[in-house]
């Protein structure tokens, strides 16, 4: 039996037949809060991208000619209940479906945060997350917290060590920012909403299983995590092997300028996997070795592990004033071993500012702009440039070129529900290569949430 099956039996069996908290119970109040978390997500996203020059293409080339518009479908089913005494379970079936541009290869700053690389454009059901999640008093005090997205509402001790186990994404405990973090609402961007060159540990959707715990204190926390890696490339299914395994640790701590509050947020992750090397890569374009090549493309499994992958991570975002905000990112990766689940992006650097739209009576409103660097290690670029292939890039050649991308949005609040979002971005050297682009893309999102 999947080990995703498994965990869906354990979490209708937990839903079933395990008695609820009661209030007061133990010193965590559930007074005023329901025992049930419901919520619902449909996101639409339509893009669409400009024409330009280019000598040549490759398998993983971003389209150098207008394509037709590419439309992404996500929906998405939140529940959650409240179990025994600082616990709850979280059950997240979805359905995603269609495309991004060039089914979302060609730029390593993907240019939509909903769809995936996969090859089925058909909507299809799935299991997101289902995890079960437990929740240890460090001390007396205790702050209130709302129902939201995977999150049952009541009172949490303020210091606190949580333990979540199951089925997730693990983005969805780490890299967090108040302004760039989620493609339903904010950037679509990969590498404005997430550091990319965390090479985060997911299946072909997002997602994996392990164990996160978190010491959450009132002013600081820290995380950490052992979680699943795909057996392939970009793959669907995980690997379960005392040789596979991805760890990441996040310190975090709340800032304070003046009346205005702010969050730095430093990172470290190692993910071991089957990913050969880009030495190993570069090597077997020069003896023609298919099967090698292949496995760094995501279309055959490795039969060795060996593959090691360390990265750093800094997150910092700031309140301005009652409306404006600011943010950045910093990531770096080794850039020795291939790409293995997330996208080729070795070194980042991100930045942008949102504002409210108050000072034009649209308080519901929200603007963004940010700026992206994205480069690779020598290795990974001598390994393009030579004709190789990853899961995203590979335009049989390379002249390369640090990839700068501009995005700005404006996001209008319709009613309660409604969002309604225009999006544009401007991508200089796209896949890192010179000779193809800039290419602008233009984008529509329609989100509703309740």
């Amino acid at each position: 039996m999947a080990i995703e099956q498994k965990i869906v039996m354990v979490m209708v069996a937990l839903f079933r037949f395990i008695p609820i908290a009661g209030a007061q119970n133990g010193g965590y109040s559930t007074a005023h809060a329901s025992n049930w978390s419901f919520h619902f997500q449909t996101t639409v996203i339509a893009q669409q991208h400009s024409g330009f020059k280019s000598p040549y293409r490759g398998d993983n080339s971003l389209a150098d000619t207008v394509e037709p518009s590419a439309q992404s479908l996500t929906a998405t089913l939140f529940i959650g209940r409240r179990l025994w005494k600082g616990a709850a379970v979280y059950f997240n079936p979805e359905v995603s479906g269609g495309k991004g541009l060039s089914s979302a290869a060609g730029v390593a700053g993907a240019l939509n945060g909903e769809t995936y690389r996969v090859g089925a454009v058909q909507p299809q059901v799935f299991i997101a997350r289902a995890y079960l999640q437990q929740h240890f008093r460090l001390g007396d005090a205790s702050e209130a917290v709302t129902d939201d997205v995977n999150q049952v509402g009541g009172h949490l001790p303020s210091s606190r060590i949580t333990v979540s186990a199951g089925k997730f994404s693990i983005d969805d405990f780490y890299d967090n920012n108040a302004y760039a973090k989620d493609p339903r609402t904010q950037f679509f961007n990969w590498s404005v909403w997430a550091n990319s060159a965390w090479d985060y540990p997911a299946n072909t959707r997002g997602y994996t299983e392990g164990v996160v715990v978190e010491l959450i204190k009132p002013k600081y926390a820290i995380r950490f995590s052992t979680v699943a890696v795909p057996e392939i490339a970009n793959y669907h299914l995980m690997e379960y092997n005392i040789n596979a395994h991805s760890e990441t640790i996040e310190f975090e701590h709340k800032l304070q300028f003046g009346k205005r509050s702010g969050t730095i947020r430093c990172s470290a992750s190692g993910t071991y996997s089957r990913a050969p090397s880009y030495k190993e890569g570069i090597d077997a374009l020069a003896s023609k070795d298919t099967f090698l090549l292949n496995v760094i493309r995501g279309a055959s499994e490795n039969t060795s592990f060996g593959g090691h992958k360390y990265g750093l991570g800094l997150n910092v975002d700031q309140e301005l004033n009652d409306n404006l905000g600011v943010f950045c990112r910093v990531g770096w990766n080794d850039g020795r071993y291939a790409t293995w689940a997330f996208t080729e992006v070795d070194r980042t650097v991100s930045g942008g500012l949102v504002s409210k739209g108050a000072k034009w009576k649209r308080p519901g409103d929200v603007v963004g702009i940010a700026a992206v660097v994205n480069a690779i290690s020598p290795e990974h670029r001598d390994f393009l440039a030579g004709g190789g292939y990853g899961f995203i890039l590979g335009d049989g050649r390379l002249h390369y070129g640090h990839e700068a991308i501009l995005e700005a949005y404006y996001n209008a609040r319709l009613n309660r529900f409604f969002q309604l979002t225009v999006d544009y971005q401007f991508v200089n050297n796209p896949g890192y290569n010179k000779d193809r682009g800039p290419v602008h893309v233009f984008g529509l999102r329609g989100h509703i949430m309740f």
